[in-house]
């Protein structure tokens, strides 16, 4: 399985951003993404709300996960890597039928809601059952996020949320585990 050359542009250009900010101002927190289909009218139906963030794990550090996005490492790439452990890696290792270790149930209830059949063998290849599309944008420290009342929303409580918002609205769509309301 493998990302669209449209996601790869989107995730590229909002990683070129932070990397460069990261090594002048440091005025962004990371990245905000949406796994979305579009229902009626065209609207958008969240899947899956996630970040990644700038600062890596030890003060000062840049996150490993967007570090290198050369088309030589897409192991990690924003979290929507290749390698266990990543998206789509972990999505892979379901939908393609690889050994039972390395299927995790966020993943199945991925495939369950994504695909038509699977575990596929090539060379057949997986059937989504509706178009998926990705949105990202990068998250300025000072960025306002849904409650203007908050003021500047930090990356971390933005993903939850935009998480307990969208599972409010779409309970049965929004594919995150943790975050949800669970009311």
């Amino acid at each position: 399985m493998k990302r669209s050359p449209e996601m790869e542009g989107v995730v590229e250009s909002h990683v070129e951003c932070l990397i460069n900010d990261w090594r002048e101002a440091r005025e962004f927190d990371g990245l905000i993404y949406l796994m979305f289909y579009k229902g009626p009218e065209d609207n958008v139906i969240p899947l899956y709300i996630g970040k990644t963030e700038s600062q890596g794990k030890g003060p000062g550090k840049l996150s490993v996960n967007i570090e290198d996005l050369s088309p030589r490492n897409r192991g990690k790439f924003a979290r929507w890597g290749d390698g266990y452990q990543y998206h789509i890696g972990d999505l892979s290792a379901v939908v393609l039928g690889h050994a039972e270790k390395y299927q995790y149930k966020k993943y199945k209830n991925w495939a369950n809601t994504l695909f038509i059949d699977y575990p596929v063998s090539m060379p057949k290849q997986p059937r989504l059952k509706f178009p998926v599309f990705f949105w990202a944008k990068s998250w300025r420290k000072d960025d306002i996020g849904p409650w203007e009342d908050f003021g500047p929303t930090n990356l971390t409580f933005l993903e939850y949320l935009l998480i307990g918002i969208a599972s409010s609205a779409f309970p049965n769509e929004v594919l995150n585990t943790e975050g949800q309301n669970r009311g």
